[in-house]
């Protein structure tokens, strides 16, 4: 069975975007970036909620962003190799190939893809992982925890779930990001 993975950026306060809904918090960086791309690259599907999706897209309809550099280009073509499901209730099509769109999140229906996937699953988006901890389907969590302190905004984690983590990996780079890789423990 695969596993679903939530992946996210949040600051050392725990935040993803801050008090007035910014989440381009933090400067760009090769290396988080490449580790990022790493990362994605033996993702099958990604699980995204609407905004999420909203930003990830152009990096397969905007070819300026994939031709910025090698990074950004195999960045794009990690992006697009997977298959893409994001939920939303108020857009009505997808803009991008291999996806596609739920009205609401359905844990069994994750649940299947999860049993029947060879690659491994990331949810993406706070409120869309939130269902997917409550819902107990959650196997694993990526943060890349950057060195600022925002005071507020939209937590990383959600609050009304109790969850268990062993630490399986961390990376430490020179910009001061720290990856850690946990195991949710059940």
């Amino acid at each position: 069975m695969a596993k679903l993975i939530y992946v996210t950026n949040m600051s050392l306060d725990g935040y993803i975007e801050d008090k007035h809904g910014a989440f381009n918090l933090y400067p760009h960086n090769d290396d988080v970036f490449a580790a990022t791309t790493d990362l994605i690259r033996a993702v099958g599907t990604f699980l995204y909620g609407r905004r999420l999706y909203e930003t990830m897209a152009p990096w397969e309809t905007d070819a300026a962003l994939a031709a910025q550099s090698g990074l950004t280009a195999d960045f794009a073509t990690a992006w697009q190799a997977a298959d893409k499901v994001f939920y939303s209730t108020t857009l009505a099509a997808a803009s991008t190939a291999k996806t596609r769109l739920e009205k609401r999140f359905d844990a069994d229906s994750v649940r299947a893809m999860k049993a029947s996937a060879t690659s491994d699953l990331t949810v993406g988006g706070a409120h869309l992982a939130a269902q997917a901890f409550t819902a107990g389907l959650v196997d694993e969590c990526r943060l890349f925890v950057w060195p600022s302190i925002i005071g507020g905004g939209k937590p990383a984690m959600p609050s009304d779930v109790r969850a268990d983590l062993e630490l399986l990996d961390e990376r430490r780079f020179d910009n001061g990001v720290v990856h850690l890789r946990y195991r949710v423990v059940t």
